[in-house]
């Protein structure tokens, strides 16, 4: 009988490591698959959309090393405080230095873009005034001399050029929001419309007045009033192409996070592709409840622990039944599977029993450390001066009577990687100091709040890479699907065009309401 259960002990140890070498066998062989899935099949498309400098995506190592402790484990702390542990690799740093490279090369040509548009600008406002010098300077004596009329153009033209400067740094002075994989095809259609029009004008200028040295100075002034003129229509039309065809909504998106499904609808006009994604970044950051991935890890340790459970016992000898095991594994993973609903079902009524208990506590809580606040007026400050606090100071002194059930809830919510004791204890005397009450200071923390709501270096992703199979300039279309990828999740995009509405009309006589009362027999009435 020993021998039995040594034999059956051996098989189990056998089985056992036999597990984890197919499971460490499949580990390193999606690791392998994984670069090319993450590139995407051969006919799409990756660029990368770059935001401004920022820290990268942090909290995640922290959250996931935080998972496996225990909810109770603030029982004797009055203070949250956060750590994170990381850890880096050679594939890690390879990639690293590849985003250095791309953002270095980003930079480069940013700045090329802003110096070639920043020269052209100058040569435009500069091109009228050296048309109307370069007369006086050159052959002054021989020029007509200048009545009322072309006095009269130099005041036109000084304030043309004033509204001139002032409508183009409104338009294109603006501090860039994200660096866009390819370039603005109607602002570079502008820049080249531009130089083909200073570029004639000079050239004319150059064939006609400067070789002739023609002597009517009205006429050369006028010639300049008129480059003025023709520049700010080319204004006006870079305002329509740039700011006002875009307003009127053409496409319907839906965007949806794939990693919780959450989704959402926005309306878009004329776009390229590249600015649809912009647009899609910008709401999402304000839409978007915070990527919280230590909500996503239920299921997969609640199929963990189902696959624990089972055993299976070789006793024929090792490599005689691997597909027997097989089969095995796979029938009692089905009759586990119909009682498996019963756990998920008491789960989370468990866990949503134990959130509601804790919010009650932390509610409390938070009722009785705000009752010790008072705001002294202007007479009483005057009599117990020793005892005043600023904001900071009164949020440090109620926050250990709360800092225990805030910490606990925020564990068993899963909150805790993106509230660290320093924000809360400025939120807590931005509250103070506004006098808000405790419902409101609660609300961050009780229901999940948009991305832009955290800490910049806890939520800002530094890099997207947009995914598209048509080229990010043209323009969007009905059933284009794009896809922003980040180091986490993706953002799937789905565009569907509005489609025409036909409205008719039906006029109502207002003398054709009239009513009669038909009385019946068993009616009250």
């Amino acid at each position: 009988m020993s021998a039995t259960m040594d034999t059956e002990s051996t098989y189990s140890g056998y089985s056992h490591y036999s597990g984890h070498s197919k499971k460490a066998h499949r580990q390193g062989r999606d690791r392998h698959k994984s670069p090319r899935s993450k590139d995407g099949s051969r006919s799409e498309k990756s660029v990368t959309i770059q935001t401004p400098p920022a820290e990268p995506l942090l909290g995640n190592d922290a959250s996931r090393a935080e998972e496996g402790q225990d909810d109770n484990w603030g029982e004797t702390t009055t203070a949250i405080t956060g750590t994170s542990e990381h850890s880096i690799s050679q594939e890690d740093i390879a990639r690293i230095s590849k985003d250095l490279e791309d953002s270095v090369g980003l930079d480069c040509k940013r700045y090329l873009g802003l110096t070639v548009a920043a020269v052209l600008g100058l040569l435009v406002f500069l091109t009228p005034i050296a048309f109307i010098l370069l007369p006086q300077i050159l052959w002054r004596d021989d020029l007509e001399p200048c009545g009322t009329v072309c006095e009269g153009l130099f005041i036109s033209v000084a304030f043309k050029l004033l509204i001139l400067l002032i409508g183009t740094w409104a338009l294109f002075f603006r501090q860039p929001k994200a660096d866009l994989p390819r370039v603005f095809v109607f602002r570079a259609l502008l820049l080249v419309l531009i130089f083909l029009f200073v570029f004639s004008y000079w050239l004319f200028y150059g064939v006609r007045i400067l070789d002739s040295k023609d002597t009517n100075y009205q006429g050369i002034v006028q010639y300049a009033v008129s480059l003025v003129d023709a520049l700010l229509f080319i204004h006006y039309l870079a305002i329509v192409l740039l700011e006002l065809r875009q307003l009127q909504p053409m496409f319907t998106v839906k965007v949806v996070r794939s990693t919780d499904g959450e989704s959402r609808y926005y309306s878009l006009g004329h776009l390229s592709i590249q600015r649809a994604a912009l647009v899609v970044l910008e709401n999402y950051y304000r839409d978007f409840t915070v990527y919280n991935p230590a909500l996503l890890t239920a299921s997969k340790s609640r199929a963990a622990k189902h696959m624990a459970g089972l055993k299976v016992y070789n006793v024929d000898g090792p490599g005689n039944n691997a597909s027997g095991q097989s089969r095995a594994m796979i029938a009692a993973a089905a009759r586990r599977r119909d009682s498996s609903h019963n756990e998920l079902y008491y789960e989370e009524a468990d866990h949503e029993r134990r959130v509601k208990k804790r919010r009650a506590r932390l509610v409390v809580a938070v009722e009785e450390a705000f009752t010790h606040i008072k705001r002294l007026q202007a007479e009483e400050q005057q009599k117990a001066p020793g005892e005043m606090m600023d904001p900071r100071e009164a949020a440090q002194a109620i926050f250990p009577s709360m800092a225990r059930a805030l910490q606990k809830y925020l564990r068993t919510t899963r909150q805790q990687q993106y509230h660290s004791m320093e924000s809360i204890l400025q939120h807590l005397s931005f509250c103070i100091t506004n006098n808000m009450t405790p419902k409101a200071f609660l609300e961050r923390y009780l229901n999940p709040g948009p991305t832009l709501q955290y800490d910049r270096d806890r939520w800002f992703s530094k890099q997207w890479t947009l995914v598209s199979e048509e080229a990010v300039t043209s323009g969007l279309q009905d059933g284009i699907v794009f896809v922003l990828k980040c180091l986490d999740f993706s953002l799937v995009v789905n565009v569907k065009k509005i489609p025409f509405i036909k409205l008719s009309e039906e006029f109502i006589d207002p003398k054709s309401h009239k009513f009669v009362l038909r009385l019946q027999s068993e009616t009250s009435v």
